[in-house]
């Protein structure tokens, strides 16, 4: 269903363009159809005349029906579908991966991995893409709320990711289709996860599909008592 929302939205000029031309030369059929009806004599050209007309009356009928379908879609349906509909590559697919369900080997592996000596937040713009709480270093436990800001020009929805130090494997927590001022984001339940050193990751996309610097935020889970 999404392939057909991108088809409607990205084809929406060559759709009214294609129906306009379809339409004109039904429009002229129908008209040559009706002027031939009424000139006829016979009843068998009468017949034949009006096949012709009934024909032309339903194309036309069909062909309005498309026109009216598209301005629907495009002014209704689609505007109103979130951002990530029209992403060629589903980015909230990730979130199959809910949190609470990774798996103990999984993250055992990821653990095990050597952490960078950073030990600060990386790509954070404040008033735009901003984690405040948890703050980096910080050593946290439990369930734990995410805090920070998503407001970019353009705004579409975000998602926040979880690594473990030193590791492009990311995986999605949650996301969010609502600006936030300071605000929480969502929360993280931590006893997933084996205790260790990580990064937490906030990623804002415009309703283009543009993502904007992810804001990154080193954290350390301990173990629960």
């Amino acid at each position: 269903m999404n392939d057909y929302y991108r088809f409607l939205a990205s084809y929406e000029a060559l759709i009214y363009i294609l129906l306009a031309v379809g339409g004109l030369f039904t429009l002229r059929w129908l008209w040559g159809s009706w002027r031939e009806w009424r000139r006829a004599v016979y009843q068998l050209e009468r017949e034949f005349a009006l096949r012709r007309l009934s024909q032309s009356a339903a194309v036309t009928i069909i062909i309005f029906v498309l026109a009216c379908s598209e301005f629907f879609m495009a002014s209704f349906i689609i505007p109103g579908l979130p951002a990530e509909t029209f992403l060629s590559t589903p980015t909230l697919n990730l979130l199959a991966v809910p949190s609470g369900t990774l798996s103990a080997e999984s993250m055992t592996a990821f653990a095990a991995l050597p952490a960078p000596a950073t030990q600060s937040a990386t790509g954070c713009v404040p008033g735009q893409v901003m984690l405040s709480s948890p703050e980096p270093a910080a050593e946290i436990v439990g369930q734990v709320d995410l805090i920070g800001t998503v407001d970019i020009p353009s705004f579409g929805f975000y998602k926040y990711e979880v690594a473990p130090q030193g590791s492009d494997t990311w995986v999605s927590l949650g996301a969010g289709r609502e600006v936030v001022h300071d605000g929480l984001l969502g929360r993280w339940d931590t006893t997933a996860v084996v205790p260790g050193d990580y990064q937490l990751r906030l990623v804002v996309t415009d309703n283009q599909g543009i993502a904007a610097p992810a804001c990154i935020v080193p954290v350390r889970i301990k173990p629960a008592e």
